[in-house]
């Protein structure tokens, strides 16, 4: 039996990890510290048994020392981070705090623990970040490599490229036991509904614009975000101390075919699932009219890196990573999801950050 912290576990990709870590590791208990603002909710992991929910905040330093140490945690897994790149544009301070401060003050709470108080026990922090750090790609560039120079655009990259360097910069000073993942951009169940898919499948349940920045031909790697926890498993067991892995799902598409994608989706489902109509009656689909009519062009966002592509072969070679979902059907199954889950999504709607 282990026991792991899990910081943002109450958020999307690390409430995922927590519902993914509890199926294949029974035996283990998760310790989630998560400050609940407002893209934190507790009500996703609420029911897993071996997960223990604590309120705080990753840069109470004392609190992380008194949880490693009173519970005898070895791992970190460290999702906890302020997300979302147009929030970043409009107030960069918040990203700071928690991305680069609450980092350096859980890397030196486990340097505490870990090493300064002489346990010598074998330990891991793990980062979790984004390809995000590289920047941007032209057409024809190659897709980012571990190796790639970093060249962050925006609030939020630059404030995750700070935090990689703080963990790189522990393990080469300090010898902090650490492994660092750059995931592509990640979509599936529990994600607030600030990005992409999951603000384009509700706008689209209530008749509201499906607003597509500049041409909608920006590119992203998609990952769904249980491939995205398995390679950050597949990292803990296999991954060399010190190193750093890119995870992606292996499937570059622009913006707008992805909002096609949605649109044909939801269209489908109302012709498929009965009630639909009566449950979303604003929906254009409800009224036999084709979602994409929602489809609206808005002025692009400043600085939108046009394109990321992510080259996961080290992973898929040193830690036998390989994603099990392919797009269509995960998108198809996530937008079920929120479908049959608006318990969850509904009382989030009002939420401000």
């Amino acid at each position: 039996m282990a026991n792991l912290l899990v910081t943002g576990g109450a958020g999307f990709i690390g409430g995922n990890f927590v519902h993914y870590w509890a199926e294949t590791h029974p035996d283990d208990a998760v310790i989630v510290l998560d400050s609940l603002t407002y893209a934190g909710n507790a009500s996703t992991i609420a029911g897993v048994e071996q997960a223990q929910l604590v309120v705080g905040d990753i840069r109470d330093t004392t609190l992380v020392e008194t949880l490693l140490r009173d519970r005898g945690i070895a791992t970190i897994v460290h999702f906890a981070a302020e997300s979302h790149v147009d929030r970043s544009i409009t107030g960069p301070d918040a990203f700071i705090e928690t991305n680069i401060l609450g980092t350096n003050s859980l890397l030196k709470a486990a340097r505490k623990v870990w090493l300064d108080e002489g346990s010598g026990r074998e330990h891991r922090f793990h980062h979790i970040s984004t390809d995000e750090v590289f920047g941007s790609l032209g057409p024809s560039d190659p897709a980012f490599s571990e190796t790639t120079a970093y060249a962050p655009n925006s609030p939020y990259s630059a404030s995750k490229a700070s935090s990689d360097h703080l963990v790189r910069a522990y393990h080469h000073t300090y010898k902090l036991q650490t492994t660092t993942t750059n995931c592509s951009n990640n979509y599936g169940p529990y994600q607030y509904p600030e990005k992409l898919i999951p603000l384009f499948l509700l706008n689209a349940l209530s008749g509201k614009p499906l607003p597509i920045y500049g041409d909608g031909m920006n590119v992203r790697d998609w990952l769904h975000v249980e491939d995205h926890c398995r390679g950050i498993e597949a990292t803990l067991a296999r991954g060399v101390v010190g190193e750093t892995y890119n995870i992606g799902g292996g499937e570059e598409l622009p913006n707008l075919a992805v909002i096609d994608r949605i649109c044909a989706e939801v269209d489908r489902a109302f012709a498929e699932i009965a009630g639909l109509a009566e449950r979303y009656p604003d929906a254009p689909a409800a009224k036999g009219r084709k979602t994409a009519e929602l489809k609206t062009f808005v002025e692009d966002r400043k600085g939108h890196d046009r394109r990321y592509a992510i080259d996961e072969r080290r992973a898929k070679a040193e830690l036998g990573y390989v994603p099990q979902h392919d797009f269509a059907g995960g998108l198809a199954g996530t937008l079920r999801w929120y479908l049959n889950n608006e318990a969850w999504w509904q009382p989030l709607l009002g939420r401000k950050g």
